[in-house]
Order: structure tokens, then sequence, then C-alpha cells
């Protein structure tokens, strides 16, 4: 009788999170850790996109440059101040929410090509991409705020009373251009595949661009756009920032709007980011 050699039967099964040393996904440790991850793979698509993301920065600058040498003179005799003191702040704004505008862009897109929804099944936290674009946003927007706050002084914008600041300088630019980021963000992922959302954003951007008090002071306007321009978001930040350079400590009231402003986007459009992001992470083509 022929006896037979019997190969033993391998079972194949897939490793759990716990013997490969990786935190839970549902754990707030697995939260963080993941999204430094996805973070990461934010960072990666900027150097991989070196055009868009130099863009973003060279554009705000050279404009910077451009209404000192076209306006600067005109504008400092009009008001009796540099006008780089209203100037710059002005474009540190408009740069972080061009920046973002691009981002939501990109998130529409990746949304469309169902990149959201392979994240979504994959194991690891429901919040995390989310919250690494947020984070990524943050880093951009702080990069943004410190290269064009470079240019400014090189073009003569100085602080009165010290790196502090400086500090609250870019403290009141990061928290506008977060603000701002959640917003836009929960439009694209509300917004159908290929819609114009950001054109019509980037309308709005740019007509508070022109209207408000970083070009021109707010009693120069008309008298029934003065509480537009005096309110509009971007105005308060700007006194602010420009008060923080000149050592005006009488900027307390615009402090308050700026967070008025600020927290209420964030808490106003979260939500609908979060849930608009899980729809199309869900959705089925």
């Amino acid at each position: 009788m022929t006896s037979h050699s019997v190969t033993p039967t391998t079972k194949l099964r897939s490793l759990t999170a716990a013997e490969v040393g990786a935190p839970p996904e549902w754990s707030l440790r697995g939260w963080w850790a993941h999204s430094m991850v996805l973070a990461g793979r934010q960072f990666l698509i900027w150097a991989r996109e070196p055009f868009t993301t130099v863009q973003t920065i060279l554009m705000p600058a050279l404009s910077m440059v451009l209404i000192k040498v076209v306006l600067g003179d005109t504008i400092g005799r009009a008001t009796g101040l540099n006008s780089v003191y209203g100037s710059v702040p002005m474009i540190i704004l408009v740069g972080s929410m061009f920046g973002s505008m691009a981002t939501a862009l990109r998130l529409n897109q990746e949304s469309t090509a169902g990149l959201l929804s392979r994240l979504y099944v994959m194991p690891i936290h429901r919040g995390a991409d989310l919250t690494a674009r947020i984070i990524a946003e943050l880093v951009r927007i702080l990069v943004t705020t410190l290269v064009l706050l470079g240019v400014g002084c090189l073009l003569g914008f100085r602080f009165a009373e010290g790196t502090w600041t400086v500090v609250g300088l870019v403290g009141i630019a990061v928290l506008y251009g977060v603000a701002f980021s959640v917003f836009i963000m929960a439009l694209a992922v509300n917004s159908p595949p290929g819609a114009s959302m950001v054109h019509y954003v980037s309308l709005l951007s740019t007509v508070l661009m022109f209207f408000n008090s970083g070009f021109t002071p707010v009693d120069m306007y008309p008298d029934w756009l003065q509480p537009i321009v005096e309110y509009q978001p971007m105005s308060p930040a700007i006194d602010v920032m420009r008060g923080l350079a000149l050592g005006d400590r009488a900027i307390a009231h615009k402090l308050v709007i700026v967070f008025i402003w600020s927290v209420s986007l964030i808490v106003v459009f979260i939500y609908p980011a979060i849930r608009g992001y899980r729809r199309a992470a869900t959705a089925r083509g």
C-alpha cells in the first residue's frame, strides 16, 4: 500500500489592529494617528503639484507688491498712513481664502473620482480624512501667512511693540483662514460633481477684497456702504492685524467681531461638512 504525504493546509486570516500594534480605528488614538498619516498624504499632493502650491503664494505676493508700487502713494496720501499696513493684512487673508478654494476644488474632484469612498471602507477612523484636510489647511495657512508677512516686511511693514504682536497677527490670520476653510469644505462636499461653487465663492472673495478697510478707511466709503464694509468678515480682521502692527490698543471690539465671525463659520458649517463628507463617501455611482 502506497503512502501519500499530506501537506498541511495554511489558513490565511486578517490580522487585528492589536496584533500589529495599531490603535483601533474607532479610538481617539486611532483618530489622531490616522489623521496624521492622511495629513501627510495632503502634503505629498502639494509636493507633487508645485505650480499650484507656488501659485497660491506667488500670486498674493505679487499682488502685494503691485498694490504698493501702483497704489501705495495714492493710498498713503489719502489715509496719512503707509499703505502696507492695510494691504499686507488684506493680502494675507486673500491668500488664505484663494488657497482654500483650490483645496476645496480638489476635494470635490476626489469625491467625484470615488477616492472618498475607497478611504471610507478602509480600516481607518471615519473622521480622520476630514480632520487631516483641516490640519493640512492650518499648516498651509500658517506657511502662507509667514511668507507673505516676510514680503510685507521687505515693503516696509513693521511691528511697533515686539514679537508678541507678530504671534497675535499670525493667530488672527490662521483663525480666519481655518474658519473659511471649514466653510468652503462644507460647500465642496455638498456640491454636485463639477459644480461652479468655487467660481461663485471666488467672485464673492474678490468683492470682499475690494470693499474692506484694507484699501480705504471705512469712513471714506459712501454712507450707505460703510456698515457693510465695516462688518464684513475681512475688515475686522484687517483692523486687528493693522492695530497689532501699529501698537493700537483700541482694537478689543474688532477682535470680538473677528471671533464672532470665525467661530460662527466653524460652528455653522462643521456639521454640514461632516454630513456632506459622509454622504459623498458612501454614495454609490
